[in-house]
């Protein structure tokens, strides 16, 4: 995987208080404990089912926003035998709304005190739209500048931006004819983020799996290999 960082000693750890979701009491400090409150953009998706699991799992509150509800389930990577069983959980709270609507954004953070945000959209254009990544990146950065957070993850793919060089050939083919509009879109995105003067990351995965996590991540130069969400 390939990731553009902006301030890289950025981190969502540190010391914070916790936040409970909205309608229930704050737990009080957690300067020990480093817990968090983090929303998650897509939060049905593959992968940002595993972002959401394994942050319940570390002991962090998540807000999470998909248009599917009902689709949140418990990832086969991390999930184990209790994966594909829906994702329950008290420190989960999960809004059913679009991206590309500000309202439906705006109700993740209204839900919670938001410590970080992870977004992890996808989707084909013939169902989403041409432009689903930017104009939903774009209200989650107006939506995180309004509330004053500033820690950002986007889950792109490799080849976007300027990590061209880095996809295989084959992939190179497909980026220029049939996944052009997605990829258009993914750039676009890229440049939303880069310009919004947040602390971001973004993170370029290639041939991503739903196998269990190995607890090994290869750093290397040139092309990218494959790498499981978990």
């Amino acid at each position: 995987a390939s990731s553009h960082r902006r301030s890289p000693s950025s981190s969502f750890l540190g010391s914070s208080r916790i936040v409970a979701p909205s309608g229930s009491s704050s737990s009080g400090s957690s300067s020990a404990l480093c817990m968090k409150t983090i929303a998650v953009i897509g939060a049905s998706g593959l992968t940002a089912s595993e972002c959401a699991y394994q942050a319940l799992k570390d002991g962090d509150t998540v807000v999470g926003l998909t248009r599917n509800p009902s689709n949140v389930k418990i990832p086969a990577g991390s999930g184990g035998s209790d994966a594909g069983k829906p994702l329950e959980d008290p420190n989960l709270t999960v809004i059913g709304g679009d991206v590309t609507n500000p309202a439906d954004v705006a109700k993740v953070f209204e839900a919670g005190d938001i410590d970080g945000v992870v977004v992890a959209l996808g989707g084909k254009t013939s169902d989403v739209g041409d432009t689903m990544l930017t104009d939903g990146t774009e209200n989650v950065i107006a939506a995180m500048k309004e509330k004053g957070i500033q820690r950002l993850a986007v889950v792109t793919s490799i080849g976007a931006g300027d990590s061209k060089d880095q996809a295989p050939f084959f992939f190179k083919i497909l980026m220029m004819t049939a996944m052009k509009k997605i990829f258009n879109d993914k750039n676009n995105q890229e440049a939303a983020v880069a310009k919004s003067g947040l602390e971001y990351c973004i993170v370029r995965p290639r041939g991503l799996t739903v196998d269990a996590p190995t607890g090994v991540v290869n750093v290397i130069e040139g092309e990218a290999g494959s790498i499981t969400r978990a």
